[in-house]
């Protein structure tokens, strides 16, 4: 099975980067919690090249195992919650699929996993 990544450029308008920051947050951490299928969901805040924050940009970067785990996290019943609440703080939205092309996704624990009983 081959692994799919998810990234989604955000724009804010201006004033609302915090308030979206904070529902994307949640929204991925739900995410790993809920959907065995995802694999990586990060919430990233873009930088120049000397470390200064580029105003009203976040974007995520997802992993999903496959196609189908793809298609269970856009039929999550939480997405049309979440659009709802985004639709006013956003200027503008740029999602990418792609097909991963490492020979299989990254083995291993999820963080919600990891605890001292699985310690080496």
């Amino acid at each position: 099975m081959t692994a799919l990544t998810i990234i989604v450029e955000f724009e804010t308008n201006e004033g609302c980067e915090e308030e979206f920051t904070a529902i994307i947050r949640e929204h991925a951490r739900r995410t790993l919690e809920e959907e065995a299928g995802c694999l990586r969901f990060e919430v990233i805040k873009p930088i120049e090249r000397d470390g200064t924050p580029i105003p009203n940009r976040v974007i995520v970067n997802e992993l999903y195992a496959n196609e189908a785990a793809v298609t269970a996290h856009e039929n999550n019943p939480r997405m049309p919650k979440l659009q709802a609440m985004n639709a006013p703080l956003l200027k503008s939205r740029r999602l990418i699929l792609a097909q991963s092309l490492t020979a299989r996704a990254a083995e291993g624990l999820r963080p919600q996993e990891l605890n001292a009983s699985n310690d080496d």
